[in-house]
């Protein structure tokens, strides 16, 4: 009972109003370069794809670092991060399954997933909670899925053998990034039935 009230103290989280802050500024900076590095990778602009692709997948730990060392953490940040998270990892792979570099339904799995945990997250919000805290799981498989879209990326870059074994590995990694991403999902899933379940049962007390 006491870590369960523990996890949803820290849920309840208290971010301030602020909009322009650099964490936000980070995450905006990520939302607008996801489509440009879509048609990069659509149109076989591969390697300056790559390079953007790089640059924003690294302003992920910025934004976060900053919100923690400058104390920004803001409403408007607990929603672009994610957003941009999931929007880069969805229109790299679609712009990948529209050059032929990965199969369609990597992209499907990966969009329900999405889809199942944005429906989580309106259902949490809806008794008062915030995003769930990221898990080392989703953590392992968000880094295996955004280092799977560069290594697609060089195996189209050419077409000795390397490239052909780069491919294999990439899809290699994309399925084992796709189960524990599934894996973190259902967690976050078990995580945010226990909490509506706890507060209806306080609710039902209080009454």
């Amino acid at each position: 009972m006491a870590e369960e009230e523990l996890e949803k103290e820290a849920l309840k989280l208290k971010p301030t109003n602020r909009i322009v802050t650099w964490p936000n500024l980070v995450s905006l900076f990520r939302l607008i370069s996801i489509p440009f590095i879509a048609v990069l990778i659509s149109h076989d602009y591969l390697l300056w794809g790559l390079v953007l692709l790089a640059f924003s997948a690294l302003t992920d730990a910025l934004d976060g670092f900053l919100a923690r060392k400058l104390n920004q953490i803001t409403k408007l940040g607990q929603i672009l991060d994610p957003i941009a998270d999931r929007l880069l990892i969805f229109c790299s792979i679609l712009a990948l399954g529209t050059s032929g570099f990965i199969p369609w339904w990597f992209l499907l799995v990966v969009g329900a997933r999405d889809l199942m945990l944005g429906v989580v997250i309106i259902i949490l919000a809806q008794f008062g909670y915030g995003p769930l805290p990221v898990h080392f799981v989703g953590k392992t498989a968000t880094a295996m899925i955004m280092a799977d879209i560069p290594l697609l990326m060089i195996s189209g870059l050419g077409t000795a053998p390397i490239f052909g074994l780069l491919a294999t590995a990439g899809t290699a990694l994309a399925i084992w990034g796709v189960v524990m991403y599934w894996i973190a999902g259902i967690i976050y899933v078990r995580q945010a039935i226990g909490l509506v379940r706890g507060t209806l049962r306080e609710q039902r007390a209080a009454h």
